[in-house]
């Protein structure tokens, strides 16, 4: 069922396309035609092809998410415990939840989108994506329009330090959003809320309503309410900047598209975003542990072996997509973009919502679209995927 070879480096850069040196697709998309699971320098199984990930993806009692030694609410929980955050979690990220912000973010959209700069290059990542990640996210949230700078600063900082692979950096970039999110909740958890504590915030927001929330009868903890929150926005912020860049990326390389992306409707829009995200999956991978023996091929995989969940090269499967042509309709359904299973990612409604709103706004704001002459398009070191910098110039 499976070939192993000795050891195949996806640490290490793939090699270059027309873009830059870092786009790990060139890499998977070999590696793929040639094995079905391959382990990394790190020692992880890494599983390329689209059945098999999508196979280990649905089996979570072989493939444990219990992968951190740091507690992640909901995505690094199995079992029991992972259904009840997941349908406290669940709660708040469903259709009759978030319905009331769609007029916010389209807001925050319009204001963002009518003051960028014309006809001066602009990254569309940081100067699109994370300004209106941080700040539609803040909206939803009901955290101060003063942590907005913050934020974005956070934003480049864990990207440089994921982009370095030093763990040191990456633990102080953690610990300092942990603390952004204990900033945000004290107030709400302070022993004498009745009178002073909240006097200047307001009680009615996301955050107010969560630190109230309760599981098995209890009260949250400090230490579940920063996890929850941390996924909410410290996992969506750069990813939402990523996608963004994504998006733009395409639309600057097929401006045929822009016109009909412009007049499509919302259903039709999210579909054809979610291709694109597809074949240039920002989301690159996640990790499993295998909680027994496992067989692949002929080697025994043996109870707490570490495995990867390759997305990017899963949604790029041959066998399943062709050439990988762009087609909403008929790639909807084997489209693993947001994961699948028990834990399919609890945000991708807000995602698919924000990316159709920040899109549908850009549109409507230019009348052009183009990549900046002698600025080429710059791909994201893995593990990030995407594009670190889309130069374009819009009019």
């Amino acid at each position: 069922m499976f070939s192993y070879p000795q050891k195949n480096n996806l640490s290490s850069n793939p090699e270059p396309d027309s873009h830059s040196n870092h786009d790990r697709r060139t890499l998977t998309d070999k590696l793929r035609q040639q094995h079905e699971v391959i382990k990394n320098d790190a020692g992880e199984w890494v599983l390329l092809r689209h059945a098999d990930v999508m196979a280990a993806a649905l089996d979570d009692s072989t493939f444990s998410s219990q992968v951190s030694r740091f507690l992640q609410i909901p995505n690094g929980l199995d079992g029991a415990e992972h259904d009840r955050f997941r349908a406290l979690i669940d709660s708040y990220l469903n259709q009759s939840a978030l319905t009331p912000y769609l007029p916010v973010f389209k807001d925050v959209a319009s204001e963002i989108m009518s003051a960028l700069p014309k006809d001066t290059v602009i990254n569309a990542v940081t100067d699109i994506g994370a300004v209106f990640a941080v700040r539609a996210q803040c909206a939803w949230l009901g955290w101060p329009a003063g942590l907005e700078p913050v934020l974005l600063q956070w934003i480049t900082d864990n990207h440089n330090a994921t982009r370095s692979k030093d763990n040191a950096k990456m633990a102080q970039v953690a610990q300092d959003f942990n603390e952004i999110i204990r900033s945000v909740i004290i107030p709400y958890r302070s022993a004498d809320n009745t009178d002073n504590a909240l006097k200047d915030i307001d009680g009615h927001t996301v955050t107010a309503q969560l630190c109230c929330e309760r599981v098995d009868g209890r009260e949250l903890s400090e230490a579940e309410l920063v996890s929850i929150l941390r996924n909410w926005t410290g996992g969506d912020l750069g990813s939402i900047a990523l996608c963004v860049g994504v998006i733009v990326a395409y639309l600057v390389e097929h401006p045929e598209q822009i016109n009909v992306w412009a007049g499509a409707s919302n259903t039709d829009l999210e579909a054809m975003i979610d291709e694109v995200l597809r074949i240039d999956d920002p989301f690159p991978s996640n990790r499993r542990v295998t909680t027994c023996p496992v067989t692949i091929g002929e080697h025994q995989l043996p109870k707490g072996a570490r495995v990867q969940l390759n997305w990017t090269s899963a949604n790029r499967d041959e066998t399943v997509f062709g050439d990988n042509s762009f087609a909403p309709e008929d790639h909807a359904a084997d489209n693993l973009v947001y994961g699948i299973g028990r834990h399919v990612c609890p945000g991708r409604l807000l995602a698919t919502w924000q990316l159709r709103i920040a899109t549908q706004a850009l549109l409507a704001h230019i009348n052009h679209i183009a990549l900046a002459p002698n600025h080429p398009l710059e791909r994201e070191q893995p593990p990030l995927g995407g594009y670190r910098d889309v130069p374009v110039i819009l009019s």
